[in-house]
């Protein structure tokens, strides 16, 4: 497991592909009834990037990045943390209900009306109890687990504030880059996904 973080590249093209996977067993009888089971409690979410212009002149050495942070994984071998701009931060978000007994709890955050944990915490800038800040806490940063020092009543609402990052790997074990001129390639698409 590795705590590297996926290079900020400049030269990132759109779409950036994001898609939601779960998994469901599905059976159908001969009558056409249907028996569903679902294995997965949230989904992974799978990521498809491409960059139309990898540089790799003086001072420009975003080609050498790429590549170098994938042979660092050894392909699809080791994991990484990812952070998706557009899906890295939480603010006043609730992640649990005190009951006066309990003091670790699972940081998460909403998508939507989708509630999942946060489990690679960057920054966290608060946690608050009822609406007050806190620091009688621990936190393990590669799990996203908050523990208090000592448990929150019965009823009291808990939030935090803060970023995060994606447990990612490299769906595939080679990528294809393209040089189209001197100095300049391409990578038409770097697909990776979350892990639980």
């Amino acid at each position: 497991m590795s705590n590297a973080v996926f290079p900020s590249i400049p030269t990132l093209a759109w779409p950036v592909a994001r898609r939601p996977t779960w998994s469901t067993r599905v059976q159908e009888s001969v009558s056409g009834k249907e028996t569903r089971i679902g294995f997965w409690s949230y989904p992974r979410w799978e990521y498809s990037l491409s960059f139309d212009v990898l540089r790799s002149l003086g001072a420009f050495t975003e080609l050498q990045q790429i590549v170098g942070f994938y042979n660092a994984r050894n392909g699809a071998y080791d994991d990484w943390l990812f952070n998706d701009l557009y899906d890295n931060t939480c603010s006043l978000q609730l992640f649990g209900t005190g009951n006066g007994v309990t003091t670790a709890f699972q940081l998460a955050r909403t998508y939507g009306t989708y509630v999942e944990p946060v489990r690679a915490i960057n920054t966290l800038t608060q946690v608050r109890v009822n609406g007050t800040a806190t620091g009688a806490y621990t936190h393990d940063a590669s799990t996203g687990v908050i523990t208090f020092t000592t448990a929150p009543g019965a009823g009291q609402s808990l939030d935090w504030s803060g970023t995060f990052y994606w447990r990612c790997r490299f769906l595939d074990d080679h990528a294809d880059f393209s040089m189209f001129m001197e100095g300049l390639s391409e990578l038409k698409s770097l697909k990776f996904r979350t892990l639980k």
